[in-house]
């Protein structure tokens, strides 16, 4: 029985991973459930049974890999200097899984009025986005950028080298490709800071 239920859920898991690839890769309209199941080398029923249909499966995926983030990477403020290591820290993650930032900007063109998760997710973002009004109140940080505004700002800073990379390849052609992802973190902190650093500091 045992043997049974780790074998369905490793096959969950290659289904889900092969799902990861194609949807970043391809966005959800653009994949099909044949090209995932070639991928995770399972019948297609076996994705309708487990996940549902490919909307579902897509659900499951943005859903996974934003909760992945999340715990990995807290938001805690108690100075600018805590919102750079979010930024660099976000940084990092998502270096090592570029998929998560394709996957979003797909969800915004595709589905951008069916949020997927919505409420969780939402939530959040509420709390990250308390953590940064709490420290704006207490002169912790800058207060002229709105709370939530600021806190995309800070994801946007760590997170469009990973979601459009042809454009930073661009932009350092003929650079140390190791070398200038350094600097690009560096410069993900130190901006993070900059935004961050109450005017009097600045």
């Amino acid at each position: 029985m045992a043997c049974v239920a780790w074998d369905v859920e490793r096959t969950k898991r290659r289904i889900y991973e092969a799902a990861l690839v194609e949807f970043a890769e391809h966005g959800p309209n653009a994949t099909t459930i044949d090209r995932i199941a070639r991928r995770a080398k399972v019948n297609r029923e076996r994705i309708y049974n487990y996940f549902g249909d490919k909307a579902a499966l897509f659900a499951t995926v943005v859903s996974g890999e934003v909760g992945k983030i999340a715990q990995a990477v807290p938001l805690t403020i108690a100075s600018p200097a805590d919102a750079g290591t979010f930024a660099g820290d976000s940084y990092d993650y998502l270096r090592d899984h570029p998929e998560l930032a394709r996957l979003t900007l797909w969800e915004g063109l595709t589905s951008a009025d069916r949020i997927v998760d919505e409420a969780s997710r939402g939530a959040v973002y509420a709390e990250k986005t308390a953590a940064v009004a709490a420290a704006q109140r207490a002169g912790l940080i800058d207060d002229r950028i709105a709370a939530p505004d600021l806190v995309f700002l800070l994801i946007s800073l760590a997170s469009y080298w990973a979601a459009a990379p042809h454009i930073a390849r661009m932009l350092t052609a003929g650079a140390d490709q190791a070398t200038s992802a350094d600097a690009r973190r560096a410069a993900v902190v130190h901006a993070a800071i900059q935004l961050t650093t109450p005017s009097a500091e600045a």
